[in-house]
């Protein structure tokens, strides 16, 4: 599953018990006619993901929906859900710096061709 939508947040890493759990949250807005702020889990080497971005990039998020049951001390069941990112992707168009074609000047960048020879043959195939 993906999640579209700008970057409205991205959390600190957190650290879980002597195990060295890692987790780290990213909450993203979609852009539709009633905007959803989206919460989404990284976990352990997955929250290094989030390095690369930062706030207000439109961004794709790769998703996994997580549900676990658990009992409490009582006997009680209760469920939970979650929502695991294990992919980001930029939505931002690529720079023409970053090694793209340059950008095309406008028409009236170019001088108009003044010699031009209608009676001069050419020896284009079509």
């Amino acid at each position: 599953m993906e999640v579209q939508g700008k970057i409205k947040l991205i959390g600190e890493t957190q650290t879980f018990g002597s195990n060295g759990f890692r987790k780290r949250e990213l909450v993203v807005t979609t852009e539709e006619q009633y905007p959803q702020h989206i919460m989404i889990e990284f976990v352990q080497d997955k929250s290094d993901l989030l390095n690369n971005y930062s706030v207000g990039q439109d961004v794709k998020v790769s998703i996994n929906l997580r549900g676990r049951e658990w009992t409490n001390p009582q006997g009680e069941v209760k469920y939970f859900n979650s929502i695991q990112g294990w992919r980001v992707e930029s939505l931002q168009p690529a720079q023409a710096e970053s090694g793209g074609m340059p950008p095309v000047p406008p028409a009236e960048a170019f001088a108009p061709a003044d010699e031009l020879n209608e009676e001069e043959h050419d020896d284009l195939p079509f």
